[in-house]
């Protein structure tokens, strides 16, 4: 098997294994991914973490095919959902590709939802979380790998009421995945006995000073501040929370995007205590995600984060997919939802209800110490489904 990357990315052709395609691959065995993340903006890190896992785990699976190329082409959605759509359109209708992955926005993913079901084209989602495309906007075409942004939070609800936390502040950017991130969390923590006392939405763009969300958060006195922020959000606001001193005061939990492994060095003493829900951590104890970490460090000198997962596992996806079909790409959208293994973050299955992922959730806490960050796990929620919500597939 071959991979090639072009359109701007690393030209090149890799052998992998003993299963080595060695001539210039016809439109049969061809296999084109259009790769649709965030090169710029607030969410360019997040693209390239996936992007760097997406490659790997092309690396690692790839050679499961036997006389296949799979053409890598990407374009930087720069998490607008016009510029997503353009660049989605152009793929599909122009550069042919025969599946599309990646996308980080769930505005972007919201905004591409109609062309790809209507086109019939197969998607890949490696980060977005946007309820309703597993939901009452669910497609045959959309597979979800990575997490609904309901799943992530519901779990924290009951355990924090569990913890004697009773009153809560949140907060969360103002946008899609924030208020469905809060919403999730709200409705499980209210049913377990707490009681949410106070919220606010910061611009998700152009947001530089948390700090008069912070002093509303404080004056309202609760138990705990829950939030989700992720990217450079994130970064500002867990140093910023930490300056202005609440850490002492008031415990801060959230989704896990907030001391994310893709830049908690960077937060550092900042994120010290922080305790959050996420599908991934990387002291996860097993043989898979030891060979993934190792390998990723190798090759990055950074720890894989969730969002690196995400994009590996989205490979292998494809890679699994085609093996069930026998490399018949034209059943790709068929054979995604049937696809189930063990990865670096557990068990993983396709909901054929949803077509979203089922996986754990990890409860975990960022300790400080000799001038890192560690994630230590708390708790695992496992096999953590969505309940259809409308989705008619």
């Amino acid at each position: 098997m071959r991979i090639r990357h072009v359109a701007g990315v690393l030209a090149l052709c890799a052998p992998l294994g003993s299963l080595l395609a060695t001539g210039p691959a016809s439109a049969e065995d061809e296999v084109k991914v259009g790769l649709l993340l965030p090169f710029s903006g607030v969410y360019a890190g997040l693209g390239t973490h996936i992007e760097n896992g997406f490659n790997l785990g092309l690396e690692h699976f790839g050679g499961e095919l036997e006389g296949v190329t799979i053409t890598v082409e990407r374009a930087d959605t720069e998490a607008k959902p016009a510029t997503g759509l353009a660049k989605a359109k152009k793929m599909v209708l122009q550069d042919k590709v025969d599946v599309l992955a990646g996308i980080v926005s769930s505005a972007v993913l919201g905004g591409l939802r109609d062309f790809v079901h209507g086109a019939k084209m197969p998607l890949i989602v490696a980060n977005a979380g946007n309820d309703a495309m597993t939901g009452p906007k669910c497609s045959p075409y959309i597979t979800r790998v990575s997490f609904s942004n309901g799943m992530i939070n519901r779990p924290m609800g009951p355990w924090l009421a569990a913890q004697g936390v009773k009153k809560v502040y949140a907060m969360a950017p103002d946008y899609a995945a924030g208020h469905q991130m809060i919403e999730a969390f709200k409705a499980t923590f209210t049913a377990a006995g707490g009681e949410v006392i106070g919220e606010a939405f910061p611009p998700l763009s152009g947001t530089k000073d948390y700090g008069p969300y912070i002093s509303a958060a404080k004056a309202a006195g609760p138990d705990a501040i829950y939030t989700f922020f992720a990217g450079g959000a994130a970064i500002t606001f867990v140093k910023q929370y930490s300056d202005f001193g609440l850490k002492t005061e008031i415990p801060l939990y959230g989704a896990g995007f907030l001391a994310s492994a893709a830049y908690v060095h960077v937060q550092g003493e900042a994120a010290d205590g922080i305790v959050a829900a996420l599908h991934y951590v990387p002291t996860i104890d097993t043989a898979e995600n030891k060979r993934f970490q190792e390998a990723y460090q190798a090759k990055h000198e950074k720890v894989g984060s969730e969002f690196a997962v995400q994009g590996y596992d989205a490979a292998r996806m494809i890679v699994e997919a085609l093996k069930a079909s026998g490399g018949d790409k034209s059943k790709l959208a068929e054979n995604l939802r049937k696809v189930s293994f063990d990865g670096p973050r557990g068990p993983l299955e396709i909901d054929p209800k949803t077509n979203n992922v089922v996986q754990s959730i990890y409860i975990f806490r960022n300790d400080f110490k000799d001038g890192a960050v560690t994630q230590t796990v708390l708790d695992k929620v496992e096999g953590v489904r969505d309940e259809v919500n409308g989705c008619a597939m």
